[in-house]
């Protein structure tokens, strides 16, 4: 079988320097930019750097940085889209862990101008361990910190050779956690006030929201799609037609990545809070609202749950009726995204397992249900939203065990347990169970019973939800 390998120069000055070598990143961003170079001679080559370091995987350069793309899933017609690409936009890949001379050198590079990364939600910390002399540091923000203050030097703290930073790690306001992670190391290690300034005046920080499912290597698929591309590519990842990238800054970032003409779905914007709020509200909550119900109804996947008549169709109307309403946002535009995220969820490319998704679900529940149900019933005089209060109780049952393996903070699992026995042996009704959980303030931040004019009757009605489904069954309640 052929190898995937250049075989012309590389042509791009390298403008991007990619904290991160994983599925995501390069089914996302650098997918993006090898787009970019192509339709609006954006001109960038990145190189990519391995935030932690160290581990057996090959480099990229085993296949001179070169990688395969797949997109599949279904288009805004609904209709099956396939599509291969040859990302050409990487030069090389470096570990600092061993190749840190060369992971420093990056910072005289005149052409520098972004920093992105996606170092998982854990990778933007801070420690007081890691040593300005340490080659490298352990976090990545050291390793960050370093780089800018080598550059910083090289220039004498040229205002031009300042970088744009677009972190892309899922935590929120993610460009100020990352300039406030490097100002962390300039106090620890005692670096000149003039860094400190350079960052504030001559670096951006952006604030910014990503949204793609990269699946990685369809193993399960492999032999055909070597036979459809005539060569085997093990760096090769399988990403979801639908993505999107908002990005909170100046206007000179989208002029400088000369987004202008690109038809991309990226957005540079002045808030992104809103685009949070929606992608939270309705692609996680929506995810959140449904595994429950769809598990109790005897489903496994997202996507089936989505094409269930019953199941679907309850999913729908909570989106529709009752998180839509709670958004205060522009309908138009949120029910536009709620028909691309229906879209991604009946992707017959991939498998979501309902159990996977069930992963934490209270702190989940909390972050992204229970805002739209608390503002609904506010928008309409204490009135609740029915599919939210059962897609809640739902999640109760399901925490009963015996559905499927729960995985969740040892004490939420033990308040179930403990809160199912007494149930189990006549000591608490239902209604104590429903207030017991509601009156849980380490996961909701308050009493929800003393909610005035609605604690009562949401445990009311979340106890009579607990009652039905005992007696009749989730699927008889859809019905």
């Amino acid at each position: 079988m052929n190898q995937l390998r250049r075989t012309t120069p590389f042509a791009h000055p390298v403008k991007i320097l990619q904290f991160g070598q994983g599925n995501f990143m390069r089914g996302f961003f650098d997918w993006q930019v090898d787009l970019l170079n192509e339709r609006t001679g954006l001109d960038a080559g990145v190189v990519v750097v391995r935030p932690r370091g160290g581990g057996a995987a090959p480099l990229l350069d085993v296949q001179d940085g070169l990688f395969t793309v797949l997109v599949r899933g279904l288009d805004e017609a609904g209709q099956p889209v396939k599509q291969y690409r040859t990302v050409e936009c990487v030069q090389r890949e470096i570990d600092p862990a061993t190749m840190y001379a060369d992971y420093l050198a990056q910072a005289a590079n005149p052409h520098l101008r972004f920093v992105v990364s996606n170092t998982t939600e854990a990778g933007i910390t801070v420690n007081e361990t890691d040593r300005y002399a340490d080659a490298p540091p352990v976090t990545f923000p050291a390793k960050l910190t370093q780089l800018l203050f080598a550059r910083h030097l090289a220039y004498e703290g040229a205002q031009d050779k300042g970088v744009i930073l677009l972190p892309c790690e899922l935590i929120d306001k993610n460009g100020d956690a990352l300039k406030n992670a490097v100002l962390h190391y300039a106090r620890l290690w005692q670096l000149p006030a003039g860094f400190t300034a350079w960052i504030g005046d001559a670096c951006t920080f952006c604030n910014t929201l990503v949204d793609r499912i990269v699946t990685g290597y369809p193993a399960a698929d492999a032999a055909q799609i070597e036979r459809e591309l005539g060569y085997a590519d093990p760096f090769l990842v399988a990403a979801e037609y639908y993505y999107l990238f908002v990005i909170q800054g100046p206007a000179f970032v989208g002029e400088e990545l000369k987004l202008a003409g690109a038809y991309l779905d990226v957005k540079l914007v002045d808030d992104i809070t809103p685009y949070k709020k929606r992608k939270v509200g309705i692609l996680n909550g929506g995810h959140t609202t449904l595994v429950p119900v769809a598990l109790l109804a005897g489903l496994e996947a997202v996507g089936p749950a989505v094409d269930d008549e019953q199941v679907g169709a309850f999913l729908r109307a909570a989106i529709d009726e009752e998180i839509i309403p709670a958004l205060e946002m522009d309908r138009a535009d949120l029910e536009a995204f709620a028909a691309d995220v229906l879209r991604r969820f009946r992707n017959p490319a991939i498998h979501h397992r309902l159990a996977s998704i069930a992963l934490n679900s209270w702190s989940k529940f909390a972050a992204r249900v229970l805002p739209q149900l608390l503002r609904y019933a506010e928008l309409h005089d204490g009135r609740l939203p029915r599919r939210l209060v059962l897609a809640m109780a739902a999640t109760m049952v399901l925490y009963r065990g015996g559905v499927i393996d729960l995985a969740d903070d040892p004490a939420t699992l033990a308040w179930f347990r403990a809160g199912w026995d007494k149930v189990g042996a006549g000591e608490w009704s239902l209604d104590d169970l429903a207030r017991g959980w509601l009156a849980h303030a380490p996961l909701w931040g308050r009493d929800l019973n003393a909610v005035p004019g609605l604690g009562a009757q949401l445990a009311a009605q979340l106890a009579e939800n607990l009652r039905d489904i005992e007696s009749q069954g989730i699927r008889a309640l859809l019905a």
